[in-house]
């Protein structure tokens, strides 16, 4: 586990008064002002942030020391980081997609499918991402309980009962 978690990103500028556009991956949208200054991924920079209206996929938002447009679109694309220690405990039944990046993945049998290389959601649900030597490309897992029963932080692993026709 990492002592940092990936909680948004910023889609560009706002308006001309240096607001960015930015997309929150908190479960509470709003939340993602809450978790105390947020990083780049590279750490180089640090923001707090204060949300200044909803718009469209996402907040208009102010962040520390972004005073200008260009400022503001020299953003984009950045994705934004919380400390782990500031985000909420979860659930034994819930998961940081980051926390699930990197296991391995393996049938009920115990044949190894290969390793989580993504957790996707496009609205339907979350979806894993597996790829490994033996797979041709990527393959897409739905991540629900009937097909994901197990997931083994402690291990590094996740069980999945794939259905007829996914590995083929």
């Amino acid at each position: 586990m990492t002592d940092r978690v990936c909680v948004g990103a910023i889609a560009g500028a706002f308006g001309v008064r240096g607001e960015v556009r930015l997309k929150s991956f908190c479960a509470e949208a709003a939340d993602i002002a809450a978790y105390g200054p947020l990083t780049t991924e590279d750490g180089g920079r640090s923001f707090d942030v204060t949300l200044t209206r909803p718009v469209a996929s996402g907040f208009a938002a102010r962040l520390t020391g972004v005073m200008t447009k260009e400022a503001a679109d020299g953003l984009r694309g950045q994705r934004l980081f919380a400390p782990r220690g500031a985000l909420p405990s979860l659930p034994d039944d819930e998961f940081y997609h980051a926390d699930l990046l990197g296991l391995s993945a393996r049938d009920t049998g115990g044949a190894e499918l290969g390793k989580i290389a993504a957790v996707l959601n496009h609205g339907a649900g979350d979806i894993l991402e597996l790829r490994g030597p033996a797979l041709k490309g990527s393959v897409l897992v739905p991540f629900t309980r009937a097909i994901v029963p197990t997931v083994d932080l402690a291990i590094g692993r996740v069980i999945i009962d794939p259905p007829e026709g996914l590995f083929d």
